[in-house]
């Protein structure tokens, strides 16, 4: 529990979703097609690496192939991007992560851009961008995260208010157009946006991706309100000692009917999510058609 709100558990959804993809991976490789999974570190940013070891782990854990290209901080774009094109050409890798943050001297949207997107299971490729607008695609991983655990609790999402705050490419604005797609009535609202509390008190569904600890207050949320936390905030507390915090006050949020908790919530399912889209993208490959 966190506070009396019911917790919406990412850790047991993520696993029966990792187990239904291992299931899955079997199957195509009893066809003669092992998914495989390719990330590209570039630097030695210690978050970055932390996340990058946890997706080969899960990776190799289902059955897929990991394909690891770990390069130095000083690579150029150009490197960066022939490595890119033959990732894009071998037949092996149908999947391919670009860990973000890239170093400064990198353009990211050319990096991203360069990928093949049949093969972009993070869905930051334009034309994902472009067909998760119409329906369809490989959908970015956290959002699809969110849905699912969304999922969880809602049997029909129409006609709700959903407020999302937030208005990222990578959370806020895939994450409403999918909340869109449920005919949820959506608004999308930001760390400046005017009268924020007072929009967010009106949600029959929250979905919090601002960064910043603690910004929803108990006073934001809706009595009976399902409250996506999907912020992960490291503090420091009064004795030195780090934790992670959501963009929610959880212990304020007891009159939710449901949230998800920071650690635990949508973290696990960014990872899963990533596995289910690089088996999609596989299969798709085995019959000849798009993700």
């Amino acid at each position: 529990m966190v506070g009396a709100a019911p917790i919406l558990d990412g850790r047991a959804v993520a696993a029966d979703l990792t187990a239904r993809v291992a299931a899955d991976v079997a199957d195509l490789s009893a066809h003669g097609v092992t998914p495989g999974l390719a990330v590209v570190l570039v630097g030695e940013d210690p978050a970055s690496q932390v996340y990058v070891r946890r997706k080969v782990t899960e990776t190799r854990r289902v059955g897929m192939r990991s394909i690891e290209h770990r390069l130095p901080r000083e690579t150029t774009q150009e490197a960066l991007l022939t490595l890119v094109a033959a990732l894009n050409a071998d037949p092996q890798v149908h999947g391919i992560l670009v860990q973000l943050p890239l170093p400064a001297h990198i353009d990211a949207a050319a990096v991203l851009d360069a990928i093949d997107p049949t093969k972009d299971v993070d869905g930051f490729h334009p034309v994902n961008v472009g067909r998760l607008s119409i329906g369809g695609g490989l959908i970015p991983c956290t959002p699809l995260g969110c849905m699912m655990l969304l999922d969880q609790v809602i049997d029909d999402f129409r006609g709700l208010n959903a407020v999302v705050i937030g208005k990222s490419n990578i959370v806020g604005k895939p994450v409403a157009l999918l909340l869109l797609d449920r005919e949820c009535t959506v608004t999308v609202t930001h760390i400046l946006t005017r009268g924020l509390p007072e929009i967010a008190a009106r949600a029959d569904i929250l979905v919090v991706a601002a960064g910043r600890p603690g910004l929803v207050r108990g006073s934001w949320i809706k009595p009976g309100a399902v409250v996506i936390d999907v912020g992960i905030n490291r503090v420091t507390a009064a004795d030195g000692r780090s934790r992670l915090v959501g963009d929610v006050a959880a212990e304020e949020a007891g009159h939710a009917a449901w949230l998800t908790p920071v650690p635990g919530g949508v973290g696990p399912m960014t990872i899963a999510c990533l596995l289910s889209n690089t088996a999609a993208a596989a299969r798709a490959g085995l019959r000849g058609e798009a993700a």
